[in-house]
């Protein structure tokens, strides 16, 4: 993250303990900031849940590379189990690890886009009121 420098006019207006006032488009741009900020929470929360959810889908596939191909497996399809193939068990978890990693891309992309647009606004902002804001997450 680049952190923009403040100028010694910045400085010194948001040091000398003179108020700034808080215009409606600044208003605004805090507003978005902070919905921003809560949407990158969520978005990291569903990420984290989703890359838990791969991981445990590999440890489930490699656990099942050691059953016999001609065992019958238990694979949970909706709200009931049913007995497949071990080599078909396996293929349907691989599907399911796929579906989840591009989930994963997806979610990733949009963190980068939210973490972005949260950079400019804080740009903005901080150069607005300088070190009378904070906008640290």
């Amino acid at each position: 993250m680049q952190r923009r420098m403040l100028t010694k006019e910045e400085e010194a207006a948001s040091g000398n303990g003179e108020e700034m006032e808080v215009r409606k488009e600044d208003q605004e741009k805090i507003n978005k900031f902070s919905t921003l900020h809560q949407k990158e929470m969520r978005l990291e929360e569903e990420l984290k849940g989703k890359q838990k959810e791969k991981e445990d889908l590999e440890e489930i596939s490699n656990e099942l590379e050691l059953v016999d191909e001609e065992e019958k497996v238990m694979y949970k399809i909706g709200d009931c189990f049913v007995a497949l193939p071990q080599p078909e068990v396996l293929e349907l978890l691989s599907s399911s690890t796929d579906e989840i990693d591009k989930e994963v891309s997806t979610l990733e992309e949009r963190v980068t886009g939210v973490r972005e647009e949260m950079q400019e606004l804080k740009v903005q902002l901080y150069a607005r009121f300088g070190r009378s804001i904070n906008l640290e997450t």
